[in-house]
């Protein structure tokens, strides 16, 4: 009598295996490099999922250097902070690197207001300040906290989250990805100010209020 293989020990423990093994590539937010570096040449006309490698005899130091988070940003805006980003358009070194970090300033009051990053998993890491974090997931479930210097707090990745400085003063964090462009879906912009508009009828619906309510909303966003 023929013996059924799927009984085996043997191909029940390998099923278990590659069962466990499968997931594993959708834990990475990049690729995995093939080489040492490939420095992003920005100025390349061929269009790849990432960016082609500048010729490895054109590198230098400098293209391992950025000292963009050095200086204080500008947060003279509707929401008091800014976003300043160190990622592969700013800073080509970190192409196929999958890393990238942002250096977030806040005014009294400000906010960094609630976005996600589809490509990447955050961890946020307060300089300086006190700075409420918070998350939603997709059950609708809000997760948050009040960090204060040295304290840190990890964002899964493509969920609804924001920043907002509760502090008496000036506060700063640096957000770190693990992707070289995490890209950010900032979610009063893409309703109010995307091009074209979104239709109010859309928004007076989804919000239930009504044209002037949607069309204030859209001027402060100049749309």
């Amino acid at each position: 009598m023929m013996k059924n293989p799927s009984a085996s020990p043997f191909y029940m423990i390998s099923c278990l295996v590659m069962l466990l093994l499968l997931p594993l590539p959708s834990l990475c937010a990049d690729p995995d490099p093939l080489q040492d570096f490939c420095v992003a040449d920005l100025s390349a006309s061929t269009s790849v999922n990432g960016f082609l490698c500048k010729p490895a005899s054109n590198v230098s130091s400098d293209d391992f250097f950025f000292d963009g988070l050095s200086k204080e940003g500008n947060t003279s805006n509707i929401f008091g902070s800014t976003v300043t980003a160190a990622n592969v358009l700013s800073f080509p070194g970190l192409n196929t690197l999958g890393s990238s970090i942002n250096r977030v300033d806040f005014a009294i009051g400000g906010v960094n207001p609630p976005h996600s990053h589809p490509r990447s998993t955050e961890t946020d890491l307060v300089i300086s300040g006190q700075v409420l974090v918070g998350f939603v997931t997709t059950g609708n479930v809000y997760f948050s906290k009040v960090l204060t210097a040295g304290e840190i707090f990890v964002i899964p990745r493509g969920l609804v989250h924001f920043q907002k400085n509760v502090g008496p003063g000036k506060a700063l964090i640096f957000t770190t990805f693990n992707s070289q462009l995490p890209g950010a879906a900032v979610v009063p912009l893409n309703l109010f100010a995307s091009t074209p508009s979104i239709p109010n009828d859309v928004l007076t619906k989804t919000f239930q209020v009504g044209d002037d309510v949607v069309n204030s909303i859209k001027s402060k966003f100049g749309s």
